[in-house]
Order: structure tokens, then sequence, then C-alpha cells
């Protein structure tokens, strides 16, 4: 059985589009549309049903799906157990977006390599739609997001309460200043419903940007402002690169952490007690800062 055929009919049936999944997947719509003919030929029967709507799951095509992921569940293990090294007794693979790495993903390793000396760590770095899909196949064991998709055998868990906030990259930045100097940052649907009522004059200003807290990069080295997480620009804001805006509203954005429900529930229980002290020792070094910078932030309604 080729993998990269049952990887490719997971990616179709969480996108619901051949399209998006050769996206996902970085290959063609037409090299999708191949792996799913082969797919079909080999099980003989159809998986998917085509539309304009979309594409959906057939029976045959539901019922394959428990099987894929199981198979490739099994595959993963079969794959990471083989890699241990000698001297490691077990292996964990953690994956974060690219923002919250540094922040978390760091901490956490160093807290594993203490606590767990004997565990083999492996690491990944991208956007919640690629670690969603990896945490499925089984190649990822716990991911931080900011935005988790639940899928059958993942579980998802609050790990820190985070805002948006506006910055701008000059100095005494106002509302009225904005239009014309304004990158909407696309952190989902709720923001982007919420950001209309609140905010209608900036919702289509021609710049979006879906790089999330990379943005800042963007902002604070040309004369414009957006939305970025609190916790995220404080040290933009500490060395005067970006500063935030007053009088405008804030927007919950929380941090997750998302768990195959079957990891070993020892190394689980672990890594959660090392990430639980990384977010408790952050707390501490960025509250007081956090506290100055919400003084100048008008609270959402």
């Amino acid at each position: 059985m080729d993998f990269s055929l049952i990887r490719t009919f997971l990616e179709v049936s969480a996108a619901g589009s051949f399209g998006i999944a050769g996206e996902r997947l970085f290959i063609s719509q037409s090299a999708v549309s191949l792996r799913i003919q082969r797919l079909e030929d080999e099980i003989g029967r159809p998986l998917f049903t085509r539309s304009k709507a979309g594409t959906d799951l057939t029976p045959a095509g539901r019922e394959f799906e428990r099987y894929a992921l199981s198979l490739t569940k099994i595959w993963e293990e079969a794959r990471q157990q083989v890699a241990i090294p000698e001297s490691f007794r077990a292996s964990l693979s953690i994956g974060a977006q690219y923002s919250l790495w540094p922040r978390l993903g760091f901490r956490l390793v160093d807290g594993l390599r203490i606590t767990m000396p004997d565990l083999a760590l492996r690491t990944e770095l991208g956007m919640p739609d690629r670690l969603t899909r990896l945490l499925v196949e089984g190649m990822l064991q716990v991911a931080i997001m900011y935005t988790p998709t639940l899928r059958p055998g993942l579980t998802a868990r609050l790990l820190m309460k985070e805002k948006l906030v506006l910055v701008a990259s000059w100095e005494n930045p106002k509302r009225e200043d904005l239009p014309g100097r304004y990158v909407f940052v696309d952190w989902g649907p709720e923001f982007v419903q919420a950001h209309a009522l609140h905010l209608p004059e900036l919702t289509d200003q021609g710049l979006t940007f879906s790089l999330g807290a990379l943005t800042a990069e963007f902002i604070s080295r040309r004369s414009y402002a957006g939305y970025l997480p609190e916790r995220y620009v404080r040290r933009y804001c500490e060395s005067g690169l970006l500063h935030l805006v007053p009088e405008v509203p804030s927007f919950p954005y929380p941090v997750w952490s998302v768990w195959r429900e079957d990891l070993d529930p020892e190394i689980a229980a672990q890594a959660e007690r090392v990430l639980a002290e990384v977010v408790s020792r952050m707390d501490l070094e960025t509250g007081a800062s956090l506290d100055a910078l919400r003084q100048l932030i008008a609270p959402s309604d």
C-alpha cells in the first residue's frame, strides 16, 4: 500500500476539496485526483462524490476513513519506534505555530530534557491546518496552536489566555490615522466578524495577511498598523518598534495545546506538567509588562 495515497485521502476528507488538499500537500489538484483514483481502483469502490459545492465521502469512504486513520497511526508508531536511538526508551513529537514556538516550544523541550532525559524528541512547525493533519496522521503527538480543529482522537486543552491588540509602527498612533496604513491580519472567522462589527472603517483596506504573528516584522519596518498577539508584541513595544493604539477594542485569542488521545499516559502527564510550568513562568516574566500595556487598551464590549 502506498501511504501517500492514504495521506491524500485523509487530506481531501478533511479539506472537503481536491484543490485545497493539493495546496496543503504541495501538489497539483490533478495529482490529488490521480492519487484518489488509484486508491479507489485498489479498493474497488468510489470514496468521494464530487460536486460544485465540494467533495463528500461516500458510505464506502466513511468506512475506509476509520481504517486509514488506524493505518497511518500504526505506520507512524512503527517508524518512530524503530528510529528511537538505543539510549532512549521512548519518543515524543511536538509541533507548534511559528509565532508560538520561540516562547513555548524551546522551553518545553528544555523542561522535558531535564525531567525525562531518556525521551527522544522531534519537533515540527506549521500553521494550524498542517499541525492538525500531522496530529491526525500520528506524525505529531502534541501541538500548540491558536485555533484548534478537533478531529476524532484529538483533545484540546486551554493553555493560556491571549489577546489580539492593535499596534502601529509610529509613535502616538490614533484610530483616525489608520485608514490607508492598516494591514488586516486574518485571525479566523470569529475575529473577522468581531473586527467588522467594531472597526467597520478598516474592514476593506486592500492589504490582508494570513501570516499570523509573523506580520509583526512587516508592520514594524514600515508605516503600518495591525492586530497582533499581546504577548508577542511586548518586546516590540518595549524596544520602541511598535506602539499600542489606544481607545480601540482588543479581541480574545487563547492558545491551546492539542493532544493525541493515544499518547502514553506517563509521557502525556509529564509533558503537561512541564508545559504548565513553562506557561506559569512566562506569565510571571511578562505580567508586569502586560499590565502596563493593558492600561493603554480600551476594553472590548
